[in-house]
């Protein structure tokens, strides 16, 4: 979900209680669209993020944040530097109670004057940025995401405008005194379900704390509000008064709530959310430390998916052309197939040469290879003579018979080609860290699908970089999956043992899975488990009964030349599982 206006309530406390009087050490942007503020208080070292990324904006202070910084500063950056760097933080707020944090910030400025800049962040989604300006006049100095008139007319955000606050949403801040009757009265103006109506008719609530009021006051969150009577309007009240009540007095209660089944992270907030009681929490006493952990995995896969697009739709377009090539080799295979009629065409030809005359567009001939005699009709080139039409139709089945054999071999380069790029796609997907992004673009690279960006680093051949999945069965055997080709080589080729068992998708792009066997006999139950995992990291992770080959890894090769993480295996058995999730995360090495 993303941060209501209760979190960013809480957030503000926490920053205003921690950082209020602090001073700017340092400054860095790792992203784009992120800053890093190092600030010093009270004898304590502080370092707060500012993010507008599209998909998880935020703002916290971070315990475990390690993300490189570019070489060189970028612009945004070093004009944060000189205005704000040395600068003290002398307020902090929320406007409104919107998703909107300011913090005003004390510094000197080149004539050494002492003036305020305020940092603006707007936590909306797609639209989310982060905004310096002059406190006296609300001049904007600039911004993460410039927004000229071309992308919109209503709300420039431009170096030298005068900064405007978003355009107001119709709505009731929860956080002035409402009354019961106020509240049921703009309650009663909206048509649908009652949590649909209050995070429509409030500020800053999101669905989920208005389906935890819901639950809070038991009444049922898609209640449409006319079936509602004053009796359960009251209870709900009670649970959205005592709620608002809290929050204007500090009281959090920040948490995560997990799903254990499936090792999920499922949503997270500033109070209890009493509706998931059957689910897991993580509680904390800091909300920055929630935001932190709740943001962690989400963010690196959002990075990895926007710098991964442009390989992913690099290897998409090559996708397509192999395949188109795939058709036609089909098309040309078919035409091959039928050799033998041309063979035949031509035979019939110099048989019935003496009834041919040139000129002629087609002849009817009686086809006595066949066991009923049957007519054949035989098109004929006109400008030919009769031995020169009978001389083409072997020569097209002679160039047939010899394409066959060519076209056989140039469709298994090009299904083996297609095969590997499909695997390469699952990869990047599976990606979890900048690391195993990296190891698939330089086999890319090496191989000719990428180009190289920069000057090449040399860089020797080492062990693995990053890790493989871990997993145990329920019988106590490791099993340990593949997330790309170099880990899947790595596996097969130096951690599996003669006797350990090697498992894979049957045709299907996916990962290579091995149980070490430590010398035991492997039972069907784990046998099962592999194969669950072999198909749940496959491009059939959505699909059932996915066939799953597995032999011993001594019947495992990698043939010479081959691309990375192709092998060839015999002696195989074959087992149809059904991908479930919840298996998968209880057998994962937490």
């Amino acid at each position: 979900m993303a941060l209501d206006g209760l979190v960013i309530h809480s957030i503000v406390n926490e920053l205003s209680s921690k950082l209020l009087g602090g001073k700017i050490d340092k400054i860095q942007q790792p992203e784009d669209d992120e800053l890093v503020l190092h600030i010093r208080n009270n004898k304590e070292n502080y370092k707060l993020i500012l993010s507008a990324s599209a998909s998880n904006p935020r703002v916290y202070l971070a315990d475990n944040y390690k993300k490189e910084n570019p070489k060189k500063a970028p612009m945004f950056c070093m004009l944060f530097r000189k205005y704000i760097q040395g600068g003290n933080i002398t307020k902090i707020s929320q406007v409104g109670f919107e998703r909107i944090i300011k913090i005003s910030i004390d510094s000197l400025d080149e004539l050494k004057e002492k003036t305020t800049k305020d940092i603006i962040i707007e936590i909306m989604g797609r639209h989310s940025n982060i905004i310096l300006t002059h406190s006296s006049d609300d001049k904007i100095i600039d911004s993460a995401k410039r927004i000229p008139t071309s992308i919109s007319r209503v709300r420039q955000i431009l170096p030298g405008q005068t900064y405007c606050l978003p355009p107001k949403q119709d709505k009731l801040d929860p956080t002035s005194n409402i009354s019961n009757d106020a509240f049921i009265n703009t309650l009663n103006d909206f048509e649908g379900p009652i949590f649909k109506a209050i995070y429509s008719k409030f500020l800053g609530i999101s669905p989920i704390v208005a389906k935890e009021i819901c639950f809070r006051s038991g009444i049922l969150e898609n209640t449409n509000i006319k079936d509602l009577n004053t009796t359960e309007f009251n209870l709900i009240y009670k649970e959205f008064d005592k709620l608002f009540q809290d929050i204007k007095n500090n009281t959090y209660s920040p948490c995560i709530v997990i799903n254990e089944k499936l090792d999920r992270v499922v949503d997270f907030s500033c109070i209890n959310l009493t509706l998931f009681n059957e689910l897991s929490f993580i509680n904390n006493d800091s909300i920055s430390n929630i935001v932190e952990n709740y943001y962690r995995t989400k963010d690196i896969k959002d990075r990895i998916h926007q710098r991964s697009s442009d390989l992913k739709k690099s290897i998409s377009i090559k996708l397509d052309r192999l395949y188109h090539k795939q058709k036609k080799q089909e098309e040309e295979l078919l035409e091959a197939e039928n050799a033998d009629t041309y063979k035949l065409k031509g035979e019939l030809l110099t048989a019935y040469i003496y009834m041919i005359k040139k000129g002629m567009e087609n002849i009817e001939v009686a086809n006595f290879y066949s066991p009923n005699y049957e007519n054949m009709t035989i098109g004929l080139n006109k400008n030919l003579t009769p031995s020169e039409n009978s001389q083409k139709y072997f020569k097209k089945y002679n160039k047939l018979k010899t394409a066959k054999k060519e076209i056989t071999h140039q469709m298994s380069l090009n299904k083996e080609e297609i095969d590997y790029l499909e695997n390469i796609i699952l990869s990047i997907e599976n990606c979890e860290n900048m690391e195993e992004l990296q190891d698939i673009r330089e086999e890319l690279i090496k191989l000719g699908y990428a180009k190289q960006q920069g000057k090449a680093k040399s860089k020797k051949e080492t062990s693995l970089t990053t890790k493989p999945l871990e997993f145990m069965s329920s019988e106590g055997f490791k099993i340990f999956v593949g997330k790309n080709n170099k880990q899947n080589d790595h596996l097969t080729l130096r951690i599996a043992d003669y006797d350990d068992i090697w498992m894979h998708t049957k045709n299907i792009p996916g990962s290579h899975v091995i149980i070490k066997c430590a010398g035991h006999e492997v039972s069907e139950q784990t046998i099962f488990e592999g194969a669950m995992l072999a198909a749940f990291f496959s491009k059939s992770k959505m699909s059932s009964k996915v066939p799953v080959d597995y032999t011993k890894k001594k019947h495992v090769k990698k043939p010479s030349g081959s691309k990375p993480g192709m092998v060839i295996y015999e002696t195989n058995s074959t087992i149809y599982v059904t991908p479930e999730e919840e298996l998968v995360a209880k057998l994962k090495i937490k």
